[in-house]
């Protein structure tokens, strides 16, 4: 399918096309160009992507844009990382999708791609999302110079780590539908407290389209203060939760058989009932949030519903996995993208239903500035109260929690990933439930990976 031609990509970015060129995908990482894709010649701090154009040929790409010459089909510009911007926008001003912008200090990729596949439902073929976390600087026009011109819904994932960002990236975007899915003391070294981050992430109302729809948790401590920042620009604020008094709320939830949840909803003023596949109450609330944003496009709940219901785990976020473990097989939650306290308490508390023995492998969580060793130390409740039977502590920064659970329960405390692996690897036996959670930078997906290959037949 054609999403643009070198015309087009010129007129945007006020560049000039070597050639006429049509490309079917856009890239600014060589190693993911296929054949038909534009390829933006990024210049980074570590890297300038107009040396990688003859492998991005090589590979099949239809042109590119750049800002040096090159012998390739492209469009020359002055600036590559400001083409990608002005690409964005034109795909945003050319479309006339639905599109809803989704934020929070935790449930934000979850949330996205549980949208997406509510709305792909609804019409099959015609929803867009970024994929995977791109949600920054660059992420956001990456994903939105994506978006096909047939798009009827776009999901846009926004993030940030500091005051400014996310007004920056909604107005990239322009959201008929915004979503704050929580907020918690996620990069609370860059903020001075709670209260800073939810002012954050209310940037995001600031970018909605006339008419538009602001999409706040009800059970949040900073759900005014949301409200507050919203109604300048949202024509309605419509409040997401699990108990009454929310807009949007749980009227009953119970553990199915299967896993997961069945729910009974309000949605204003319908009721819908649903199987939930993601076990777990911050699932629940997820899917109020998604529930109203599908209501505030006029999409179909009971569609909806059902996507919900074939809802698979993401990797690093949710997804379960089976694994080989002596004579039989063991249970991986493979939580290891990120982690915030919010985000640990909520995962521990799925490990908590779990049968059979519980081992909790947990890696420190960064950018918590001058709260860090308090916020360590407190999850020592989460993990008693989950039942956990035995934890691999990984990282230095996670020496207060160790220091709380002495004596308490069963547990080790190693300095990397590699170390947390070998000693899971001499512990797990047959029936056993594994979390394994932490911030990225701690790399606790190395240790999912390598139980993954040893997964059963």
């Amino acid at each position: 399918m054609r999403l643009w031609t070198s015309v087009e990509i010129a007129s945007a970015t006020g560049g000039s096309a070597s050639d006429d060129f049509e490309v079917s995908g856009v890239t600014f990482d060589s190693r993911e160009v296929g054949p038909g894709d534009l390829f933006l010649a990024l210049k980074g701090e570590a890297s300038d992507g107009h040396l990688y154009l003859d492998q991005a040929f090589g590979q099949g790409a239809a042109g590119a844009v750049v800002h040096s010459q090159t012998p390739h089909p492209h469009v020359m510009v002055s600036d590559t990382a400001a083409a990608l911007d002005a690409l964005g926008r034109a795909a945003r001003a050319r479309s006339s999708a639905k599109v809803i912008g989704v934020t929070g200090s935790a449930g934000k990729t979850g949330t996205k791609e549980a949208l997406f596949a509510a709305l792909d439902r609804i019409e099959p073929g015609y929803a867009h999302r970024s994929v995977k976390s791109y949600n920054n600087h660059v992420g956001v026009p990456l994903s939105l110079a994506r978006m096909p011109r047939t798009a009827r819904f776009g999901v846009f994932e926004m993030g940030m780590n500091h005051a400014g960002e996310l007004t920056a990236l909604t107005r990239l975007v322009r959201p008929h539908v915004a979503v704050v899915t929580t907020i918690a003391p996620a990069h609370m070294g860059f903020f001075r407290d709670e209260s800073a981050i939810a002012d954050a992430k209310g940037e995001i109302f600031t970018g909605l389209e006339p008419g538009g729809t602001a999409i706040i948790p009800f059970d949040s401590p900073h759900r005014d203060r949301l409200i507050a920042a919203a109604r300048p620009h949202a024509e309605h604020i419509v409040t997401f939760g699990l108990g009454e008094g929310a807009d949007v709320h749980v009227l009953e939830s119970m553990r199915a058989r299967a896993g997961g949840t069945f729910v009974t909803a309000r949605v204003l003023r319908r009721e819908l009932s649903f199987t939930l596949a993601q076990p777990g109450g911050h699932w629940v609330s997820n899917a109020m949030a998604i529930l109203a944003a599908v209501d505030a496009v006029e999409g179909d709940l009971e569609m909806a519903g059902l996507a919900l219901a074939e809802l698979g785990g993401l990797a690093g976020r949710g997804a379960r996995l089976a694994v080989a473990a002596g004579s039989g097989e063991a249970l991986v939650i493979d939580e290891s993208y990120n982690a915030n306290p919010a985000s640990m308490r909520a995962t521990l508390q799925v490990l908590a239903q779990e049968a059979g023995r519980k081992i909790a492998v947990l890696g420190e969580m960064r950018e918590l500035g001058e709260h860090s060793e308090a916020f360590h130390a407190e999850l020592s409740g989460p993990i008693e109260a989950a039942g956990v039977d035995y934890a691999i502590l990984v990282g230095e920064a996670m020496s207060p929690l160790a220091e709380a659970l002495e004596g308490r329960i069963d547990f080790v405390h190693v300095p990397d990933a590699a170390a947390a692996r070998e000693r899971l690897e001499a512990v797990l036996a047959p029936g056993d439930a594994v979390l394994v959670k932490g911030s990225n930078g701690v790399r606790l997906s190395t240790i999912v990976a390598a139980l993954t290959e040893r997964a059963p037949a």
